[in-house]
C-alpha cells in the first residue's frame, strides 16, 4: 500500500489514521520518493513448473473412430487431451474456479465415436460432506476447448473409493445423442437423449447398487454406496442412428453384478450366470468375437483388492468362462483392474492387477482371448535352487527421475522391489485401437507408455516403457518459496514431498536425504538465498525438518517431533542463522545450529503459523487464533503484539515483504462469519490496515519490483469487488489489477502464492491438483531509453547508461544523473529485494539500503548522503 504524508504528520491509508513514530525533517518537503504510474491490465501466459504427473490417473480413453485422439482423467486435477504433435497432455478444465472447485474431480470421461469433436466428463469431487456441491456432466463440442454444464441433482465422487472403476459415462455408438451415466450413492442409472444437455433417471433400471467399502468404519469417506458402475453397448442388429438395443450395465452388488437390456433400456434383467462375490471393475465388448470381457476385484480400490477374477461372456450364447490368469508369484492373490482388447487384433487382450504392493504389479497379455496368459515378469527356478527374474519389459524414467521415490535406480531382481516400479492402482490400461504397438496405462503417480507392445509376443521379446505424463500436473501443493539467484523455485507438496527446481521446464529429482513422503512447508533465508528449510514426513513416518546451506544439494535432518500430528510450518530467519519450526500438535521449537538441535520457544501456542522478516534476522513472526506474535531474538521467544483485528476463524497466510523491516501482509478469514480479507502492517504486526476492495483474500506473496518501482510486486489470490481472481499490485498496494482470466482459474488456489525475485511479473500458484502454475507477464517490457527531445512528467520511467530512472517532476532535456539533485532518481535493488543506495534517489525514515557490502537504515529523509560517509549522518548500519 502506498502511503502519503498529511500536513498533520500522520500516515494516511484507506481512511485509517495511525500515529507516526518519526517525523521527517522539513527538507523532506523539497522532493518526494519517485511515484509509480497507475496499474494497467497486463497480459499473462500460463504454464506449469514441470513435475510430469504426481497423482492417480484412473482413466485413459481412446476415441474409437479418430486415430490418435486420446484423453486422460485424473481424480483431483481435471481432464487432459494428448497433443500428438508435442506429445504433451493439454489441460482441459483450467476454467474451473474457486467456487466450483469440485469440478476438477473427474469420475468419468467419454469421447464421441461419431462426432469426434464431442467429449464429456462427469465432474465432482466427493459424495460425503467434504464436498458441499452437487456434480455435473460437462460437455464440449470442440475437443475440450470450451465447455457447458448440465448440473446433476446429486453428488459425484471423482476422488472417492472406486473412482478407477468404469467408465460410468458412456455414449451410444449407434445414436450418439444418447448417453448413460452410472451414479453413486444409490442414485441409479441416468440417461440423456439430447447429447448431454439434460439427464433423467432411468426408472426402469432395477438396481442402484449396495456395496459400501467399509460400512462399520465410522468414516463417511468409506461409507458411500458405489452405485452403478459402467455401461457397454452391443450395436449388432441396431441400425445406425437408432439407440442401441442391447446394453449391459454393471452395478456394485456382488450378488447381481450385471444387467442386460435388449430393448434400448426400456426393460432390464440380471444376466444369468454372472459371477458373484466380486465387483465388476471394467467391461469391454469385443464385437468381432461377440464377447464381453470382465475384470473383478473384491474391493472398490484403488488402494486395495486381495482377490479377483477375469471372465469372458458370450453375447450370443450367454456362456460365462473364467479366464483368470493363475500366476501368483509371491503366494498372495489380488484383484484385477485394468482391461483392454486390441481392436486391431481382438484375439489379444490384456489385464492388470489392481494392486500388488510388493514387489510390483502384474500385467498379463493373452493372444488367444484368455486361453493362455503371459505375465510381464515372472520368477524362474533353477535346478540348483536359484531364482531368476524373467522380464518382458525395459523401463526408463530418466526424464522423470522422482519416479524412484527417493531410492537409487535398481533393476528388477528376485524378491525385491524394483526402482522404479511398474506402478500401482492400475485401473486404466489401454491399447490404441489403431496401433497395436501403443499401450498406455495409468498408475497412482504417472502414465506409462510403450510404442513396441507387439514385441512382447516375440520369443525373448521385451517392450520399452517410459513415462507419458508430460503436461499432466496433478500434485497438491502446500507451500512455495522462490529464492533469489540460480534456484527458480522450491516446493512442498503432498505425496511427493517437494522439489528444488533450477529449471522450471525440466523435471527434477524429488527431495532426498531425507526423502519426504509428504511436505508441508518450505522457506529460504531472505538475505542468504542458498539457505533453505523444509518440513515434512520422512520415509519412516517421522515429522522432521531438513535444512540446507547449499541450495538443496545437501540437507541436515532434525530430530523427529515426537507426538506431532503433522509437519506444520517452518521458517528460517533473514541471515539463515536461526530456524523456527511449528509442527502440528506439538510445541513450537527453535534451532540456532542449522537444525541439528531444537529447543522449545517461549510465548507461542501449539498450532501457530511462522514466518520470518526478510531483512532483520532478529525478527520472526507468528500467528494463531486471531493473535499476531513477534520475536526480536531470532525466534527464541515471542510476544503477542496485536489481536482482535485479524481473522480468528479460517485459514490464514502471511508473509514479510522483501527489502523492508517489519513490512508484513496477511490474508485469510472465513466466509462463515468474522473478518475475511487482506491486511498490511508496517510496524511488524503491532498495527494493521485493512486493504480496501477485498471481500476475501487467501494468499499473499511478493516478487521482483516493476521497473522503477520502490516496493516489490505483491500478489494475492482473492475476491476483489466480488470478482475472484489472482491480483497484483506494483505500487505497494495502492492499486490492484486482476492478472488471470476466467479460462485460467485452477480451482482452489488457497495454499500459497509467490512472486519471482528475479523476473518481474512472474507468479507461482500452489494448486490442489493442478501442480505449480506459473504465470508470466507477456506484456512486461523494459522502459524506453531517455530522449533529450521527450517531455517527461512525474513518475515517468526511462533507462539511461544501463540504469533505470524515475522522474521526480516535469523535465525535458535534462539527462538522468547529470545533476546531483536533478529531476531524476536512479532506482535499483539487490536480488534479495533490498534497495541499492544511489546518490540521486530520495530515501525516507526506515528505508533499508545496500551499500558497500552492508545494510543501512535511514534515520531521516536523505538524498545524496552516502551511507557511512559521515559519522553522524542519516544512515545506521544494520547487523
Amino acid at each position: 500500500m502506498r502511503f502519503r504524508r498529511s500536513a498533520a504528520g500522520l500516515v494516511v491509508a484507506a481512511g485509517v489514521v495511525l500515529p507516526l513514530a518519526v517525523v521527517a525533517p522539513a527538507a523532506a518537503a523539497q522532493a518526494a520518493p519517485p511515484p509509480v504510474p497507475a496499474a494497467s491490465t497486463p497480459s499473462y501466459e500460463w504454464s506449469n513448473a514441470a513435475i510430469a504427473g504426481g497423482g492417480y490417473v484412473p482413466g485413459i480413453v481412446y476415441n474409437q473412430s479418430e486415430p490418435g485422439l486420446v484423453y486422460a482423467r485424473t481424480d483431483i486435477g481435471g481432464a487432459y487431451r494428448l497433443d500428438r504433435t508435442t506429445d504433451r497432455w493439454v489441460p482441459l478444465l483450467d476454467h474451473v474456479g474457486w467456487d466450483d472447485w469440485n469440478r476438477l474431480g473427474v469420475l468419468s470421461l467419454a469421447t464421441d465415436p461419431v462426432d469426434t469433436s464431442r467429449v464429456y466428463v462427469a465432474a465432482g469431487m466427493y459424495t460425503n460432506e467434504w464436498d458441499p456441491g452437487n456434480g455435473a456432466i460437462l460437455r464440449s463440442e470442440d475437443y475440450g476447448a470450451t465447455w457447458q454444464a448440465a448440473p446433476l441433482p446429486f453428488k459425484v465422487g471423482g476422488n472417492m473409493p472406486g473412482r478407477g472403476i468404469g467408465e460410468r459415462l458412456q455414449i451410444d455408438p449407434s445414436d450418439d445423442d444418447v448417453l448413460y451415466f452410472g451414479a453413486e450413492s444409490g442414485q441409479g442409472l441416468w440417461r440423456s437423449t439430447d447429447a448431454g444437455v439434460t439427464f433423467t433417471k432411468v426408472d426402469s433400471f432395477p438396481n442402484a447398487g449396495d456395496f459400501v467399502p467399509d460400512a462399520g468404519s465410522g468414516n463417511s469417506y468409506l461409507m458411500q454406496n458405489l452405485g452403478v458402475l459402467w455401461t457397454a453397448f452391443d450395436p449388432a442388429g441396431t441400425s445406425p442412428g437408432e439407440p442401441t438395443r442391447t446394453i449391459l450395465t454393471a452395478v456394485a452388488d456382488t450378488d447381481d453384478i450385471l444387467y442386460r437390456s435388449d430393448d434400448a433400456g426400456a426393460t432390464w434383467a440380471p444376466v444369468t450366470g454372472a459371477p458373484k462375490g466380486f465387483l465388476p471393475h471394467h467391461g469391454v465388448i469385443d464385437e468381432d468375437g461377440r464377447f464381453l470381457y470382465l475384470t473383478t476385484s473384491n474391493t472398490s480400490g484403488p488402494y486395495d483388492g486381495s482377490d479377483g477374477e477375469v471372465w469372458r461372456y458370450g453375447l450370443d450364447d450367454g456362456v460365462w468362462t473364467n479366464i483368470t490368469p493363475d500366476y501368483r508369484p509371491v503366494g498372495v492373490d489380488f484383484g484385477f483392474g485394468g482391461l483392454t482388447v486390441d481392436k486391431s487384433d481382438p484375439d489379444t487382450i490384456m489385464v492388470a492387477s489392481q494392486i500388488q504392493w510388493w514387489p510390483d504389479i502384474l500385467i498379463f497379455r493373452s493372444t488367444d482371448r484368455g486361453a493362455t496368459w503371459s505375465p510381464i515378469w515372472e520368477y524362474a527356478y533353477g535346478a540348483d535352487g536359484s531364482t531368476t527374474l524373467d522380464t518382458r519389459y525395459v523401463q526408463s524414467v530418466d526424464e522423470v527421475p522422482w519416479l524412484t521415490f527417493g531410492k537409487d535406480a535398481a533393476p528388477p531382481v528376485p524378491w525385491s522391489e524394483p526402482a522404479p516400479k511398474l506402478g500401482w492402482m492400475v485401473s486404466a490400461l489401454e491399447i490404441d485401437p489403431f496401433d497395436s504397438d501403443e499401450l498406455m496405462y495409468g498408475t497412482g503417480a504417472t502414465i506409462y507408455r510403450s510404442d513396441d507392445l507387439t514385441a512382447w509376443d516375440e520369443p525373448g521379446g521385451t517392450i520399452h516403457l517410459t513415462p507419458e505424463a508430460f503436461g499432466i500436473e496433478e500434485t497438491a501443493i502446500q507451500d512455495l518459496v522462490a529464492p533469489a539467484g540460480d534456484i527458480e523455485l522450491v516446493s512442498a507438496m503432498l505425496d511427493l514431498g517437494g522439489f528444488v527446481h533450477d529449471d522450471l521446464g525440466t523435471v527434477p529429482q524429488s527431495f532426498r536425504s531425507p526423502y519426504f513422503g509428504g511436505g508441508t512447508s518450505v522457506d529460504a533465508a531472505g538475505l542468504a538465498a542458498s539457505t533453505l528449510v523444509r518440513a515434512g514426513t520422512d520415509g519412516n513416518g517421522a515429522r522432521v525438518v531438513a535444512a540446507s546451506t547449499d541450495s538443496g544439494t545437501t540437507w541436515t535432518t532434525s530430530p523427529a517431533a515426537d507426538g506431532a500430528t503433522g509437519p506444520g510450518t517452518v521458517t528460517v530467519n533473514a541471515d539463515g542463522s536461526g530456524i523456527v519450526w511449528a509442527p502440528d500438535g506439538a510445541a513450537v521449537r527453535h534451532s540456532s545450529d542449522g537444525g541439528v538441535t531444537f529447543a522449545e520457544v517461549g510465548g507461542l501456542p501449539v498450532g501457530a503459523r511462522v514466518e520470518s522478516d526478510r531483512v532483520d534476522p532478529t525478527r520472526v513472526y507468528a500467528f494463531a487464533g486471531g493473535t499476531f506474535y513477534r520475536s526480536v531474538d531470532a525466534g527464541a521467544t515471542f510476544a503477542a503484539v496485536s489481536s482482535g483485528i485479524l481473522p480468528a476463524e479460517g485459514p490464514v497466510r502471511f508473509g514479510a515483504a522483501p527489502g523492508a523491516i517489519g513490512d508484513v501482509w496477511l490474508a485469510g478469514g472465513s466466509d462463515d462469519g468474522g473478518v475475511y480479507g487482506l491486511w498490511h502492517s508496517t510496524d511488524g504486526g503491532t498495527t494493521w490496515t485493512a486493504t480496501a476492495g477485498f471481500d476475501e483474500a487467501d494468499t499473499v506473496g511478493f516478487g521482483k519490483a516493476a521497473p522503477g518501482a520502490t516496493s516489490p510486486a505483491i500478489y494475492t489470490a482473492a475476491s476483489r469487488d466480488g470478482v475472484r481472481g489472482v491480483y497484483r499490485s506494483t505500487d505497494g498496494g495502492a492499486t490492484w489489477v486482476r492478472i488471470n482470466d476466467d479460462q485460467h482459474q485452477y480451482g482452489w488456489i488457497g495454499a500459497d502464492i509467490e512472486g519471482d525475485p528475479d523476473v518481474f511479473g512472474r507468479v507461482y500458484l500452489a494448486t490442489n491438483g493442478r501442480g505449480i502454475v506459473v504465470g508470466d507477464d507477456a506484456s512486461a517490457s523494459a522502459p524506453a531509453a531517455w530522449s533529450a527531445r521527450a517531455v517527461y512528467d512525474e513518475g515517468d520511467i526511462v533507462t539511461s547508461d544501463g540504469a533505470v530512472w524515475v522522474a521526480t517532476w516535469w523535465t525535458q532535456n535534462q539527462r538522468p544523473g547529470a545533476k546531483k539533485n536533478g529531476p531524476w532518481q536512479e532506482v535499483a535493488a539487490t536480488p534479495t529485494g533490498v534497495a541499492v543506495w544511489t546518490a540521486s534517489r530520495i530515501f525516507d525514515t526506515g528505508d533499508v539500503v545496500s551499500s558497500g557490502g552492508s545494510l543501512w537504515r535511514a534515520s531521516w529523509w536523505t538524498r545524496g548522503d552516502e551511507p557511512g560517509a559521515k559519522k553522524n549522518g542519516p544512515w545506521e548500519r544494520l547487523g
